[in-house]
């Protein structure tokens, strides 16, 4: 088995396997670790599919917008799957006007940043999507978001990665880092030893112990999110959903089921010994919700439920970048839930910052060590 490359990933997310990805098209050998036994098997296949800039922190947006403009739009063609990629719009919705407040904050800094996005009142909203109930009265919309496929988009850059010449190992548990010579040489597994010129630790929650190993800590706790899917109905819509207090999102995919994740408020009690498991009281709670605004969805049949744990980071967005204290040594994680469709650009940008040095888009809010003491 192969134990030496230029670069060792750790994770076989969507942000392992893309910067993989991209990392084998500058001509770099990639090796990728993954502790279970699936590609894609943390948050990666656990979300509702989102591919939006709107409802952001701004922090994030140069990044997903830069994948927005650049990548998402071709990435079916590229990788030779069908990512189910549809650019048709975000709605985020309110009832009320502390709604309308939350929604105005959003919007006005997303437009300090360069996005396209505007308030709009009820009748507009129901103009672009005519199944919504009389109770939404705002809205802000982003015609340039989107949706997509988490499955197909992250076992496609896996299947280009592999195509390319990347290994990957899977039930590989990362134990360790090491250093020699003060930079970063070896990631030890519980049966091998690693080494790489650079390694970056893209494991979700799994990261926050792998990089103590060698001093660095970046803060995340986990939390359980949970989604629903419904038989197929006929087509109703395209835009992906969501709403202020961030209750319920979600979308129709291209084979007419809809896809809604949202939460209880008691997930976090939940006895799931560490496995991601779905609550009896989660999907009748996000289904309560939904047909508030959707009245037309009150007989859809559920098929099947999923959960999947939240890398939160303690100020809602990621941590990506190079560690300075150790040369050699890169960062994805803590990605709150919002991993997915940020995913192509910060892959792209961390290939290009781990062959060149450089980056097209400023990461520097996004740096781990950005973090600072409460008194």
């Amino acid at each position: 088995m192969k134990t030496n490359a230029e670069v060792i990933i750790i994770g076989g997310g969507i942000i392992g396997c893309a910067t993989a990805y991209y990392l084998a098209k500058r001509g770099a050998e990639v090796i990728v670790l993954e502790c279970s036994d699936n590609i894609g098997n943390g948050g990666s296949s656990r979300n509702g599919g989102g591919v939006r800039q709107s409802g952001r922190d701004v922090r994030e947006l140069p990044l997903v917008m830069y994948g927005i403009k650049h990548l998402w739009p071709g990435l079916s063609e590229e990788l030779g799957v069908d990512c189910e990629y549809r650019q048709e719009g975000n709605l985020r919705l309110g009832k009320n006007e502390k709604h309308a407040q939350i929604l105005q904050k959003l919007a006005d800094n997303a437009r300090k940043a360069g996005l396209d996005v505007r308030m709009i009142d009820g009748d507009e909203v129901r103009s672009i999507n005519p199944y919504l109930s009389d109770e939404v009265t705002v809205a802000s919309w982003c015609p340039t978001d989107g949706h997509a496929n988490p499955l197909t988009t992250t076992l496609g850059y896996y299947k280009a990665a592999r195509n390319l010449g990347v290994s990957f190992i899977t039930g590989e548990r990362v134990t360790a880092l090491r250093t020699v010579g003060g930079r970063i040489r070896q990631v030890i597994t519980e049966d091998t030893v690693y080494e790489g010129e650079s390694v970056l630790v893209a494991a979700g929650l799994d990261s926050r112990p792998i990089l103590d190993s060698v001093g660095i800590d970046i803060p995340m706790t986990k939390s359980l999110l949970e989604c629903l899917v419904t038989e197929a109905e006929p087509q109703m819509f395209g835009q992906m959903l969501g709403t202020a207090d961030a209750d319920f999102y979600g979308h129709q995919t291209k084979h007419g089921s809809f896809v809604f994740g949202g939460s209880s408020g008691l997930e976090r009690y939940n006895k799931d010994n560490g496995t991601p498991v779905t609550s009896s009281k989660t999907a009748p709670c996000i289904c309560r919700g939904i047909i508030k605004y959707f009245p037309d969805l009150a007989k859809a049949k559920i098929v099947r439920t999923w959960a999947g744990f939240m890398d939160a980071s303690s100020d809602g967005v990621p941590s990506i970048g190079k560690v300075d204290e150790i040369p050699g040594l890169y960062v994805a994680c803590a990605f709150h839930g919002h991993g997915f469709g940020i995913a192509p650009g910060a892959a792209h940008q961390l290939a290009q910052l781990i062959t060149t040095g450089s980056t097209d888009v400023d990461l520097q809010d996004l740096r781990y060590d950005r973090y600072k003491a409460v008194n």
